[in-house]
């Protein structure tokens, strides 16, 4: 497996690798990762369909992507994706992928299309007392000290932040910034998360510093991502052969190693209440996501909050009965064991049932919540929330089953687990649906004696606990996720977000795909480059871009710089006027 960049491989298709008729592939899990692996399989190494088959513990495909209309509890939905340009192997996938709505168009045209039309744009990214954007809602607010944090963590090698937090590396200028309001409730960080996992986030996205402040840069779905991104994929799947097969729990893939090879042999499951075994040869291959930040999933309803599962589930197992035949496939017990109280662990799907609290939003975006557009653009936060709390609104309908003459969904989310609520004076755990809006309504700016009326008579919402939610995010140390094909591995691989692989960045969509890809090439000596990491820390149209934004829209002679650093720039300016440098820095708007 190599990586590249450039048309010449994106656009290139494989020669069929040799061997690949006689072998078979088996998927543990039928999340994204493992869907995605499937169709690289069909497309690029061109095994037949029916040699291939998914297991998956539930009763259907889509793992962590699902959006569901429950006949009991009604939509729902436990989060949702933030995409943007620059995922390469995503896009390079769905590309390949038909549309279930659009007729001669793939996924991605669909979504393109769309973009084009209904450009993503957040017009109210956080707000404060009810209702009130915050102050200088378009500046980043970093301090000189905070941004020369920044650079150091930047600057430091991942080998010296082994199982370093985030905290551990920035001050309380930083914390106070609106650079951290926006970062952390964009990708969901705490303040006790992986030092190691925020230097790649900052390197991976240091293009998307300058729309931090109305998330401009994000791509939405036209539906919820189940809708619009699994059930092609699944249908694709299943039109090549490939066999599904539910209510299948692994709990176990035996695996010999000897002389330095790692070879898996036996598959250990729970087929619908019935224990089997499946014998695997080396023409056998096995990919396995490893871990689950869904597992253990509960969910309440109005007058229940959702219960609190302490057991560790099917993912969990599996990974930890790999993990103890061999120290190269990882720690689990680093991502599922001692998670902070102070975390995000409740989501809530609110279907809105008549007209009464729509004009808030509509008040609080300056846009109609059923014109079919863009709503939101992306998660809307309260700043002054105990529970950091926020909401997003995608474009309605977000269900194909929603009746968008009445019905309109939103997702809420906190990111603080374990603080009372500002008018529930409860945790967000303890919360029933009914609960969660009223908190929800409150920071809406919704007059206080309206607000338990709406709540229980306007609106239905589901509440859901997600215990290893945040679990991508634990401090870690390198080796505790095991390599997407550890060394010596013959026929298992690991995909998903809690498989290794460099410079890219978990709790991404991108990354489910991007480790499947790596897996399939490497254990079929696909000859396509696997498309490298977008290099946006190496341009440095995009560095001066991220300069300019950090230290909010100043020209270099008005930053504050430690005195020497500044009298040098001063004379690097004179130096360059007239060169090309001095051109970039006119087009970052520098000088």
């Amino acid at each position: 497996m190599y990586r590249s960049n450039g048309n010449f491989e994106a656009y290139g298709r494989p020669c069929k690798p040799a061997g690949v008729d006689g072998k078979k592939a088996y998927f543990v899990g039928a999340g994204l990762a493992s869907l995605a692996g499937a169709a690289f399989l069909v497309r690029d190494a061109q095994m037949a369909g029916e040699n291939i088959t998914i297991l998956e513990e539930l009763a259907l495909p889509g793992g962590s992507m699902d959006g569901v209309l429950d006949e009991h509890k009604g939509f729902i939905i436990r989060g949702g994706r933030e995409m943007e340009a620059h995922f390469e192997t995503l896009w390079d996938l769905f590309r390949s992928i038909p549309s279930l709505d659009t007729p001669n168009a793939s996924v991605l045209d669909e979504m393109y299309w769309l973009h084009k039309k209904d450009p993503s744009v957040n017009p109210r990214r956080a707000t404060e007392r009810r209702g009130e954007p915050v102050p200088h809602m378009t500046d980043l607010t970093l301090t000189p000290k905070a941004v020369e944090e920044m650079l150091k963590l930047v600057l430091t090698p991942e080998s010296e932040l082994d199982d370093k937090r985030i905290d551990e590396c920035f001050g309380d200028e930083f914390f106070a910034s609106n650079f951290w309001l926006y970062w952390a409730t964009m990708f969901a960080f705490e303040p006790w998360a992986s030092a190691m996992e925020m230097r790649r986030y900052m390197l991976r996205f240091v293009h998307h510093i300058a729309t931090l402040a109305d998330l401009s840069s994000l791509r939405f779905t036209q539906y919820n991502q189940y809708e619009s991104l699994i059930r092609p994929l699944v249908a694709w799947l299943e039109g090549e052969g490939v066999h599904f097969q539910y209510a299948t729990q692994v709990e176990n893939i035996e695996v010999e190693a000897a002389g330095g090879s790692k070879v898996a042999r036996r598959l250990v499951m729970t087929v619908e209440g019935e224990r089997k075994t499946l014998d695997l040869t080396e023409t056998d291959v096995v990919f396995v996501t490893n871990g689950s930040i869904t597992e253990s999933s509960t969910f309440g309803d109005n007058d229940h909050p959702a219960p609190i599962e302490t057991g560790h589930g099917g993912a969990w197992t599996l990974w930890k009965n790999l993990a103890a035949q061999d120290p190269a496939f990882g720690r689990p017990e680093k991502f599922c064991e001692n998670i902070p109280e102070a975390n995000w662990t409740v989501s809530a799907t609110v279907t809105l049932l008549d007209d009464r609290i729509a004009p808030y939003i509509e008040k609080m975006t300056g846009r109609d919540p059923r014109d079919g557009c863009i709503v939101t653009g992306g998660p809307c936060n309260f700043r002054d929330s105990n529970w950091l709390y926020g909401y997003t609104m995608s474009r309605q309908p977000h269900f194909k089953a929603q009746d968008s003459g009445q019905k309109l969904v939103v997702w809420l989310y906190g990111l603080f687990s374990d603080k009372p609520g500002n008018y529930v004076k409860k945790t967000i755990r303890e919360c029933t649906g009914v609960e969660l809006c009223e908190e929800w309504l409150f920071h809406m700016g919704v007059p206080v004696g309206d607000i338990p009326t709406l709540a229980r008579r306007s609106a239905s919402t589901i509440p859901c606990c997600m215990p290893y939610i945040t679990s991508y995010f634990m401090p870690r140390a390198l080796g505790d996720r095991p390599l997407v094909v550890p060394e010596g591995s013959k026929n298992l691989a690991f995909i998903g977000n809690f498989a290794e692989t460099e410079k890219d960045t978990v709790f991404t969509t991108e990354y489910s795909v991007r480790t499947a890809m790596e897996a399939v090439y490497t254990l079929f000596n696909v000859d396509r480059g696997v498309p490298e990491v977008f290099a946006s820390s190496f341009d440095v149209r995009v560095l001066l871009n991220a300069l300019y934004y950090l230290n909010d829209r100043k020209k270099l002679h008005e930053v504050r710089l430690p005195f020497m650093a500044r009298l040098l720039g001063e004379v690097a300016l004179r130096g360059i006027k007239g060169t090309y440098i001095e051109e970039l820095l006119k087009d970052a708007n520098l000088v």
